[in-house]
């Protein structure tokens, strides 16, 4: 993670990973991401009563995940919220352990429902695709770099938004298992 641009404060993660615990919150959220909806509209994709909602959309816009993008006018004077999803960055580098592992335990509770959501789905009769790869690589800091590069490319090769298709998660982790020796150190045979 890079620090430069992240004016975000790392508090802001504070909490989310409860909000994502329930995967009501994950639809709804994805739901936005295909385009900003009222309670109403979201009512309707999910299949629940929209006064059923309320109370998981506070969740989502207390912790900083959703806001309003407008107020819609109704009959009879009243106004219904358009939520839509906030342009949130990580915690930086200067984050402290606990507020990373918040977010990071987000992100995986995230995923965790989001795998079990399509394995449910799949023993119902649904087609749902799931691959999980785990591995280690030995990367020079060359091949690291390279690596990285790949995903960026792939992220922006296939990251349109407004492509047909089925929302799909993809979560990608590079993680070094252990210490890399600095870069004038000599090199074992």
């Amino acid at each position: 993670m890079s620090t430069q641009g992240s004016g975000a404060s790392p508090r802001r993660w504070h909490g989310v990973h409860k909000a994502l615990a329930d995967p009501l919150r994950i639809r709804l959220l994805e739901a936005l991401w295909e385009m900003p909806q009222s309670a109403r509209e979201l009512a309707d994709h999910v299949d629940l009563p929209a006064d059923r909602l309320y109370y998981h959309l506070n969740q989502l816009e207390r912790v900083g995940l959703i806001e309003i993008a407008e107020y819609r006018p109704l009959a009879r004077g009243k106004v219904e919220r358009v939520y839509t999803p906030a342009v949130t960055e990580p915690p930086s580098d200067a984050a402290n352990p606990k507020e990373m592992a918040e977010f990071l335990g987000s992100m995986l509770d995230a995923t965790r429902a989001d795998i079990n959501a399509a394995y449910r789905s799949k023993q119902a009769g649904g087609r749902r695709e799931v691959d999980l790869h785990r591995g280690a690589l030995r990367l020079t800091d060359e091949a690291l770099a390279e690596l990285r590069g790949h995903i960026e490319r792939l992220a922006t090769q296939f990251g349109d938004r407004d492509a047909p298709g089925v929302w799909t998660r993809v979560v990608i982790t590079v993680v070094d298992l252990q210490d890399r020796p600095s870069p004038d150190a000599a090199p074992r045979a």
